[in-house]
Parts: structure tokens; sequence; C-alpha cells
């Protein structure tokens, strides 16, 4: 057999600046470099991302080549994200990730973040989905229900019409008065709250298409009716609020991706993206393990997240293909696929 490809990749979509390199489907090394500052802001300030991922990327190079004890010479190719993403970070990641390849003579792979989150799944150790499979891809800035054929035959076949679930938690963690991020606060909080505590009602939409911006209002708007006859409404209630919030964006989640397998007839299903993390969302997933018979995928914690190590396999799968980029391409903040 052939010996697999080692590829260095570069992540720098949005605030953490992440190197990994695989060999193969093995992890040799995945370093990521949060950017805390935001905190302070309550969310990502573009223009402080691409200063950041600016001072955080050779460090991150450097750390992730020591950890994998791999030299320039045993690399056969260089990932990077191509998008989406935002343009400032994108532009720094792909800027420096094509530079460094056109230095050293190696092809340069450009990638789609979103297909990368998908193609997580086949990083070692954890067995990887047969084809077909259906794949929910939550973040904080897509959500998608995605058909998967092969490695490179991708098809959307519903996503959100307005704002993400990632954005959805975020955005109500931040009325609540959440530390940021607060995806993560509120799915914790509502593992101590009641679900059934407040009734909130999900947007009708067609098809396998979602909506959340809807559900964000009126969120909104329960919030401000109850703290001007509380103020003290939300840290009083908060778990229950945390609960009831994040049991009807799951619902909707669960409802589209039910329909997904019952149109398609695929009961194999993964989930991936920052909110595969949530712990809500994972158990409503095993449930379904347990009791629907469906056959389903769960990334570990390190693959939910944006990380390096999901665009070199991404980018390894291209470079097996034959597929190649050059210096001329440039950042895609809005790429589809």
């Amino acid at each position: 057999m052939p010996t697999p490809p080692v590829i260095l990749a570069f992540e720098s979509s949005c605030d953490d600046t992440g190197v990994a390199v695989i060999r193969g489907r093995e992890v040799l090394s995945n370093v990521i470099a949060n950017q805390a500052i935001h905190e302070a802001y309550g969310g990502v300030v573009p223009e402080l991302a691409s200063r950041a991922h600016a001072q955080n990327i050779v460090p991150t190079l450097m750390s992730a080549l020591e950890k994998a004890q791999v030299q320039v010479d045993d690399i056969q190719a260089v990932a990077y994200t191509r998008g989406p993403g935002l343009m400032g970070s994108l532009h720094v990641g792909a800027a420096f990730a094509k530079s460094w390849a056109w230095a050293h003579g190696l092809p340069m792979v450009p990638v789609n973040h979103m297909q990368a989150h998908i193609l997580a799944h086949f990083l070692e150790p954890d067995p990887a989905p047969e084809f077909p499979f259906l794949c929910l891809t939550v973040s904080g800035g897509h959500t998608q229900l995605v058909r998967i054929d092969s490695p490179l035959d991708m098809t959307i076949l519903g996503e959100t019409k307005d704002d993400a679930a990632g954005e959805a938690f975020d955005k109500v963690a931040k009325l609540m008065g959440l530390p940021y991020p607060g995806g993560p606060v509120l799915d914790r909080l509502a593992g101590e709250g009641r679900s059934d505590a407040f009734r909130f009602t999900k947007p009708q939409v067609p098809g396998l298409d979602m909506s959340f911006s809807g559900l964000k209002t009126q969120i909104w708007q329960f919030l401000q009716q109850n703290v001007q006859q509380n103020d003290q409404f939300v840290e009083q209630r908060k778990t229950d609020i945390a609960a009831s919030v994040q049991h009807a964006i799951l619902e909707i989640l669960m409802d589209k991706l039910e329909a997904g397998v019952e149109r398609t007839g695929i009961e194999r299903v993964a989930i991936a993206g920052g909110v595969s993390a949530n712990r809500g969302l994972r158990a409503r997933l095993q449930a379904k393990s347990d009791g629907a018979n469906w056959q389903v995928f769960i990334p570990p914690m390190a693959y939910c997240t944006d990380n390096a190590a999901m665009i070199a396999v991404a980018g390894s799968m291209l470079y097996e293909a034959g597929f190649s980029g050059d210096l001329a391409d440039e950042p895609v903040p809005r790429w589809t696929f």
C-alpha cells in the first residue's frame, strides 16, 4: 500500500488560529491559539481577530511541527481554509499558507470550512460513516442539512433562511447577560433547568429549510416583558430559561433532521460544527441511536469547534483526488458548496 500523505493545514476562518499535521487519517498534532480579547466585547471583532491571527500563526505553526515531530521534507501538501469566514481572518491564514507552500515547493490545497467540519468524521480513531450519510452541520454562522455521497460529493438538502442556530444560542445568552462565548454557558445552565418551564412557538418553514430569527425575536420580547415586571427575573430563572430556549432550538433541528431521514431513507446520521458540542443535541442524537435504530456519528469535542485537523483531512482527500490551488486563489467569505 502507498504511504499515506502528510498534510500541514491552517485554519483561520474566525477567531481561532489553528495549525495541524496529519498522516493519512492519523492526527499528529492539532494546535489552536484562542483569542481571549473578544470576551470584553461580547463577540468577535473582525479587525482584532485579523491582528491576533497575524501574531499567533508563526508560533502556532512551530508548535504544531514540533508536536508532530515532522520535518518540512516529510510534508506532501499544505491545506488551508479558503472560506467561508471573516474576510480579514481568512486573508491572514490563506496568505501565510500559500506563501509557506510556495517557499517550500509544495502543492497548496484550498478547503471549504463547512465541508471540513463534515469530513472531520474521517479522522482517527473513531469509525467513519459509510456513504451515503446525512450530516446536520450547525455552527455560529451556518446551519445546514447535508447529504454526503462521497468526500467530494455533498448536497445541501436544507439550510437556515436567516440566523444560524449557533448565532441564536449566542445572542440569547448575551440577552441573558451570560459571558462570551455564551452558547456553552447556556448549554451548561440548561442541564440544570426545566425544558418545559417556558414555551416558545416554532417557525413554520416548508421543506427541510430552517429559521431562527423569529424565535430569537420571540425570546427577546419574552425576556423584556418579564424583566419589566421583575428586574431579577433572568437571574432567578436562568436555568429554566436556558433549558426552555435550548429545547426550542433543538426541536427545530431535530424536526428537520427526522424529516430528512424520512425523505431520503438514510439512517446514518452525523452532526458537525461548533454546536455539535452541545450536550443537549448530543443526547438527542444518542436517543435516536437507541430508540429509532439510527446509526449516529458524534464527533469528539476536539473536532466540533474550529480546528485545523478537519482542514487537514479535507485537504488530504482533495490532494489524493488530484485537486490543488495556486497563488491566485482569493479567500471566499461566503463560499457555498
